[in-house]
Order: C-alpha cells, then sequence, then structure tokens
C-alpha cells in the first residue's frame, strides 16, 4: 500500500479568553497574563487538516479536496469565524478555550464527516499565531 498525506488550510478569526473560575482574578492573571484579558482577545487562526489514503487510479487522488473543504468548513469553520469561542462555539462548552483544547474539539468535528468522504483523518495543525500552533493525531 503506498499512503499518502494530503493537508487542507483554512483559516478563521475568533476571540477567546483563557480564565478558568476555579481561580481568582489575580491567579488568572498570573497564569494567563493578557490572554486573560476580560474583554477578549482574538486571533487570526490557520487550520492544517491532514488526511491518508491511497491514490485512487483512475483520477492519481486519495481524496478530493473540494469536499474535505467542505467538511471542514460546515463542522469547523463556519461555527468559529468571527465568534467567540468561550460563549458563541457549541462543541467548546464548558471547555478551557485553549489552542490545545480547540484542537481536539476539531479532531472530534471532523474525525467521522471525513471518513464518510472516504479517507482518514491524520492532523489537525491549528496556528494561533506565527509563533505558536498545536498537532494533534487523535487518540493513540
Amino acid at each position: 500500500m503506498k499512503t499518502v498525506y494530503v493537508t487542507r488550510r483554512e483559516r478563521f478569526n475568533a476571540a477567546h479568553q483563557m480564565w478558568n473560575f476555579d481561580w481568582s482574578d489575580s491567579k488568572n492573571a498570573e497564569v494567563f497574563g493578557k490572554c486573560s484579558n476580560k474583554n477578549w482577545h482574538g486571533h487570526n487562526y490557520e487550520l492544517f487538516v491532514t488526511v491518508k489514503g491511497e491514490p485512487n487510479p483512475q483520477t492519481g487522488y486519495c481524496v478530493d479536496l473540494k469536499k474535505v473543504s467542505v467538511v471542514i468548513n460546515k463542522h469547523v469553520i463556519d461555527y468559529l469565524d468571527h465568534r467567540n469561542i468561550n460563549l458563541e462555539v457549541p462543541f467548546m462548552k464548558d471547555k478551557l478555550a485553549s489552542t490545545e483544547n480547540l484542537t481536539i474539539a476539531i479532531w472530534e468535528q471532523l474525525e467521522e464527516e471525513i471518513k464518510k468522504i472516504g479517507t482518514q483523518l491524520h492532523k489537525v495543525k491549528l496556528c494561533e499565531t506565527e509563533n505558536n500552533f498545536v498537532e494533534y493525531f487523535g487518540e493513540e
């Protein structure tokens, strides 16, 4: 079997706040710094979704990336773009809005939907800034 890995990039803008309600204001400020701003802060996120599979001998594709894009937009971007992650994103309800937790939640939104289009999710990479990103490969 010749497995290839294909990645689709999407972008979204969203606001969030890092805040643990079990902690005092000073503890939140100490741990999260500027990210605990009570008036929120935002990022221009870049999302990279990597799928894997064998190239189809008739098309040369392991998957049609237009279909991957539709899945990502329908199940992730439409919920996140120009939203407040803490307040408006159903799949982040009751979770700290860290990039780590958001990356795992995106994986959970996509895994089964990606299977429906005939390929397998390999990795979700979420870039919060040009210097900070998280990668998640699912449960081992």
